[in-house]
């Protein structure tokens, strides 16, 4: 095994690190990353090294000469996150733009990488005249997000079409695994410690094309429709409870609308939160935690997120 790289840094005003020759991966590492640039939120501090790997055999060289201990945050399209103000005190993967192939494994199966958007995955299996995952398109991330959440729109879940994942772990070793091999409910997933998805196979229903392209049009059009999809949100903030929707508690509490600092409950979707233009990650977190206790204490109901909150709090 390869023994741990010691990173050393050049001083520079870029924010890039050199490292020594002897390393052997290939992408690009960052140090002191602001992460508002890679979270749909466009809030939060920054992460104290950042890697985008050049593809995964990249990624796997990358974590064999890293520290096991390091704490390592994978993102995406940064869709269900939230990034504390003294930012990320580890090393961020991230993996838009990489882990992106698509292959046919046979006429209903379909082998995606985990930076493949869910928007994408929807469009070519139902151009393929699949049906069951048109509603991955009302999802505004990738599918390793999705694989880790089991996110679901309009009804449907990604865990429901999975055959078999493929997993990376912390030192680099690939692994495939069957969806038995984890714990799935709503909006939870549950599997081996440190291991996170690179790739899955999806299964799907064999049906009409011109029908499933003409759902997904429909399901944007709703979407565009009910959800604030052109401010900066981080999508659904809140889990449904069950026999109910967060919307609604959230509504029926007089909150739509609120505002605090640069953060606000959407007033046309009651379960985003939005920034409306200079919200720190303090300003959203805080609009979260009153959200949640208000709804309890007039409803006796608390209201489980669906985001991701890391990092530190930024020093006082």
């Amino acid at each position: 095994m390869r023994l741990p790289h010691v990173w050393r840094p050049l001083q520079g005003e870029t924010g890039m690190m050199t490292a020594e020759k002897t390393h052997h991966w290939r992408g690009e590492l960052k140090i002191n990353e602001p992460m508002s640039r890679h979270t749909s939120w466009r809030a939060g501090g920054r992460a104290r090294r950042f890697f985008k790997p050049a593809d995964l055999d990249d990624l796997c060289d990358f974590l064999q000469e890293m520290d096991p201990q390091e704490p390592l945050l994978w993102v995406g399209l940064g869709s269900n996150l939230l990034v504390r103000d003294g930012g990320f005190p580890g090393t961020v993967i991230h993996t838009l733009g990489v882990l992106t192939e698509m292959e046919w494994l046979d006429d209903a199966t379909l082998r995606a990488g985990a930076g493949v958007t869910c928007a994408k995955v929807a469009r070519v299996t139902a151009k393929q005249g699949l049906i069951g995952a048109e509603f991955l398109a009302g999802i505004p991330g990738s599918l390793g997000g999705a694989l880790a959440m089991n996110a679901g729109a309009f009804g449907g879940e990604t865990w429901d079409h999975v055959a078999a994942v493929e997993t990376i772990d912390r030192m680099g070793r690939l692994h495939n695994r069957l969806p038995e091999e984890f714990r799935v409910a709503y909006r939870t997933v549950e599997g081996v410690a440190d291991e996170w998805f690179v790739a899955a196979r999806l299964s799907l229903q064999h049906g009409d094309a011109d029908t499933a392209q003409s759902k997904i049009r429909e399901l944007l059009a709703k979407r565009s429709a009910t959800q604030p999809t052109n401010q900066y949100s981080c999508g659904s903030v809140f889990r449904n409870p069950p026999g109910d929707h967060a919307a609604r508690l959230i509504d029926s509490a007089g909150l739509k609308g609120k505002i605090l600092g640069g953060a606000q409950v959407s007033e046309k979707h009651a379960n985003y939160i939005i920034n409306t233009g200079n919200a720190s990650a303090a300003d959203i977190e805080t609009l979260v935690n009153q959200v949640q206790g208000i709804v309890e204490q007039l409803y006796d109901v608390r209201l489980d997120t669906e985001v991701r909150v890391v990092g530190e709090h930024a020093a006082r």
